[in-house]
């Protein structure tokens, strides 16, 4: 009688735990981490959709919801392992992770999940047994579309660059070896080294001047990151707008006045402020203990001549 007597207390003050809890997050505030791969004008884009969902969680919450953006300034596994430390350290509600390298992050996602503290991945995928939820699109379907589109504009011949972003991103891997395998279904067309980039606009255009220097009959360019703004500007220095063909990545403002004046022709976005949305949302509702899915796949957009004006608009909003 004693110990069915002391099982119910412990119930209830679980379940008064639990209430208590729940009351006490009810109340806010909430606080969710967007942690980056480095610097870059994406990842504000990214924060942009995380803030504007943080808005809308507020008001329909009545408590405060907020986003504490830490980005890396460098593209250096230790360095995000060092601001994912931090971030924990101030027991966020949540925390949405685009990872350098994934067997890199892993030990410190593991020790932060031990903390109970949610943690997701965001413009990367999922490794297989890592239990973690992925915001994002499909990458390999986002290179394809763009390498067959190029295929297409150079008559399914001649020398196309392909550029590479962070060698050990999984995300840029994974689109990397996808506009490989795309390529090599045409004959006439001869792959080349683009260079590699690591997430840097900067770097990007020093890597595609060089590339077209070494390659003056270059047909076309190929990226797997948002460093198009980059290549477009080396492109034109070279005199070559219009020559060689650009199909790259991303919606960054820069990167759409580029399609604006044709010297891209067009763009494949992961569309980063619904990654940033998105990724607040599956925080929130893990925060709460809910089963959220595996995976979020925020889509592919192809933006052209057809509609840049109206991505220009959504955009500079």
């Amino acid at each position: 009688m004693k110990k069915l007597l002391l099982m119910a207390v412990l119930a209830l003050a679980l379940a008064c735990h639990g209430a208590s809890t729940a009351a006490a997050q009810a109340k806010g505030p909430l606080t969710f981490v967007i942690v980056p791969k480095v610097v870059h004008a994406w990842f504000d884009e990214v924060n942009k959709g995380a803030q504007k969902q943080a808005d809308l969680l507020s008001k329909q919450l009545g408590v405060e919801v907020k986003i504490d953006y830490r980005a890396p300034q460098s593209a250096d596994v230790a360095e995000q392992n060092a601001v994912l430390e931090q971030a924990a350290a101030t027991r966020p509600n949540g925390i949405a992770l685009d990872p350098l390298d994934y067997d890199g992050n892993k030990a410190v996602i593991e020790e932060i999940q031990k903390l109970g503290i949610p943690v997701i991945l965001f413009d990367a995928p999922a490794p297989e047994g890592s239990g973690l939820t992925s915001v994002g699109n499909d990458f390999s379907e986002q290179a394809r579309l763009a390498s067959d589109l190029l295929a297409k504009l150079i008559g399914e011949k001649g020398k196309v660059a392909v550029m590479q972003g962070v060698p050990t991103a999984p995300n840029h891997v994974e689109r990397y070896q996808a506009h490989l395998a795309a390529l090599a279904k045409y004959p006439n067309i001869e792959v080349v080294d683009g260079g590699i980039d690591n997430d840097s606009i900067q770097t990007a255009q020093t890597q595609a001047a060089a590339v077209l220097a070494a390659n003056p009959d270059l047909a076309g360019y190929l990226n797997c990151d948002a460093t198009g703004s980059g290549l477009a500007a080396a492109v034109e220095e070279a005199g070559k707008a219009g020559k060689v063909k650009l199909v790259l990545m991303d919606n960054l403002i820069e990167i759409l006045q580029y399609v604006k004046n044709g010297t891209i022709t067009a763009a494949s976005s992961t569309i980063p402020q619904m990654q940033g949305s998105m990724a607040v949302l599956m925080l929130w509702q893990a925060s709460l203990g809910a089963e959220i899915p595996k995976v979020v796949d925020t889509g592919i957009a192809f933006i052209d001549s057809s509609n840049i004006d109206s991505w220009i608009e959504q955009v500079s909003k």
